[in-house]
């Protein structure tokens, strides 16, 4: 069941979930329904203002404000494929799913999670950038599922350290921490400690 702000319930129904983004598409049926445009994640700069909209602790409709800390977070251990817009607006147990809205009124990001060590706000919070949940949506309508490619591949920063190491004059790529056997790298001979650029 859907409830809005108008306190309007609707019956849903999930056209499709994706684990790996902790993303949903749910359908309801109804007239005047209210909705938000998307905006452009990959527009947003640092120190730029946002509202976070969600029911933190059952308070529904509660809205907090904040700027974007950071863009591109990854390797935080939240989602299967991290790319985390963070911010300062507050996000508590409660916002997870909930939008991450520009001054323009528009769809930024979409609320997942925050890093506290007592599972409340504490200044960091994080959302998936509204062009990874558009496609993910755009997907989960016209497939039901998600369908991404796979190398099959540990990819791991390539690190100053890393550069000396197995990639010496390398300015760019990522590096091969791992293979898995008779995937598309391993038959290709990708093997750990290469290093993969992309050459425009």
């Amino acid at each position: 069941t859907v409830t809005l702000a108008d306190e309007r319930e609707f019956p849903a129904r999930v056209l499709g979930a994706d684990p790996a983004t902790d993303l949903a598409v749910v359908k309801i049926d109804g007239e005047d329904l209210p909705y938000l445009t998307w905006g452009d994640s990959a527009a947003l700069d640092v120190g730029e203002w946002v509202v976070a909209i969600g029911s933190p602790f059952g308070l529904a409709r509660t809205v907090t404000s904040g700027i974007v800390s950071a863009t591109g977070r990854a390797d935080i251990g939240i989602i299967g494929y991290e790319d985390l817009i963070q911010t300062d607006a507050a996000i508590n147990p409660g916002n997870s799913g909930g939008p991450l809205v520009n001054l323009r009124g528009e769809l930024v990001g979409i609320n997942a999670a925050i890093a506290s060590n007592t599972g409340t706000y504490a200044g960091v919070g994080f959302a998936i950038p509204s062009n990874t949940a558009r496609g993910i949506a755009r997907q989960l309508i016209e497939e039901g599922h998600v369908v991404r490619g796979w190398i099959g591949v540990i990819p791991r920063e390539l690190s100053p350290e890393l550069t000396r190491r197995y990639a010496p004059g390398a300015t760019s790529g990522v590096f091969v921490e791992a293979v898995y056997r008779r995937y598309p790298a391993d038959v290709a001979g990708i093997r750990p400690g290469d290093v993969i650029d992309v050459i425009t």
